[in-house]
């Protein structure tokens, strides 16, 4: 009987991202790329490259892969897919091909688990229209998984972190707390029902969200993953030249995460203790969000949603929930407020696409 996929992984899924505090310095000290045709590069952190090929054609690539979040090898592939082809939504673009990127002990796991594994990435990429063109492997006691992807879109319809406004309103398309789910799970201390509903925010493509975003005419977006809401709304509120206001309380939860981010032993995985530990640089909580709000905000998600900037009044054309806006202030910057709701479950409004998991 081969061991549990979970049990050969250091930090699960996203979790095992570097810091962004230990990475930036390190991409800050590299040589930047020129080129006239290079839409998007590493300046801004955005979630994929931008390179177009012609007038009318821009490409859109980017990797992803990580350790198991998951002891089910064929959801495991399924959720690793679908948070490679994530960082295509977010910019914007279709995905139209993908290559399998993998680290696997065949001698430890057998072939049949990564037979299952590669199965459940080939079913994501193909609910994603795109397809699998090859791939490459490596030996290794820890597995891995992931997709180098690419995606299309035209020059001028591409969206990124960086054109948020003041004013604009914040849109999260799924809730917060897979983080929290998979620590619980490792440690034995989450329900069945709490993993599965993690799993189903996982394999739901951000195809519909993005989609949202641009009938909402979004300013800017990302995705929420590896470095948590905060994190990542850093990100686009530096990239944007905009600080932005959170309303703790609106922040959509899995049921369930809340109460294990709960109590004198919270489950925060070691991801979620470096978000929070580089938030506290360049945010600011009020003092009635409650201990486990904090760490749902820096909670390092897996396949999370896309956070959305669109302009105020158009909303309700996006997919998710409002959890506040961009407003005038030093790029970066954000307060994170308890909200009109106090300690309770708070009045996060819920565009009208909302869908099952954005709400």
């Amino acid at each position: 009987m081969p061991p549990s996929l979970t049990s050969l992984s250091h930090g699960a899924g996203c979790g095992c991202k570097i810091g962004a505090a230990d990475l930036d310095p390190v991409l800050a000290s590299l040589p930047r790329s020129h080129s006239p045709d290079l839409l998007v590069g590493t300046e801004t952190a955005d979630d994929a490259g931008v390179f177009r090929v012609s007038e009318d054609l821009a490409i859109v690539q980017s990797v992803d892969f990580f350790t198991p979040i998951v002891d089910d090898p064929y959801l495991f592939g399924r959720i690793a897919a679908t948070n490679a082809l994530s960082d295509i939504y977010a910019m914007g673009a279709r995905p139209v091909t993908a290559l399998n990127v993998v680290a696997f002990s065949l001698g430890e796991l057998g072939a049949d688990v990564l037979e299952q594994i590669l199965a459940g990435g080939h079913q994501a990429v193909a609910d994603a229209g795109a397809v699998v063109v090859g791939g490459h492997s490596i030996d290794d006691p820890e597995p891995k998984y992931g997709l180098a992807v690419t995606g299309v879109a035209h020059p001028d319809e591409i969206m990124t972190n960086a054109g948020g406004r003041p004013g604009d309103v914040l849109v999260l398309s799924k809730p917060l707390g897979v983080g929290a789910a998979s620590t619980a799970t490792k440690r034995g201390l989450a329900t069945d029902s709490v993993m599965e509903r993690a799993a189903a925010v996982m394999v739901e493509l951000n195809r519909e969200a993005a989609e949202g975003a641009r009938r909402a005419r979004a300013s800017a977006l990302t995705d929420v993953t590896g470095f948590g809401l905060l994190g990542h709304l850093h990100e686009l509120t530096a990239a944007s030249g905009v600080a932005a206001e959170v309303e703790a309380m609106a922040v959509p939860a899995i049921p369930g995460a809340l109460e294990l981010l709960s109590g004198p032993e919270p489950a925060v995985s070691g991801g979620t203790r470096r978000n929070r530990a580089h938030a506290e640089t360049f945010a600011r909580f009020a003092d009635d969000v409650p201990e486990e709000r904090r760490w749902l905000v820096c909670d390092a998600m897996t396949s999370g949603g896309l956070v959305a900037a669109v302009p105020e009044g158009l909303e309700g054309r996006a997919r998710g929930t409002v959890i506040g806006r961009l407003v005038e202030g030093r790029p970066g910057q954000i307060t994170v407020s308890g909200g009109p709701g106090g300690r309770g479950r708070g009045r996060g409004v819920v565009a009208e696409e909302a869908g099952r998991a954005g709400g």
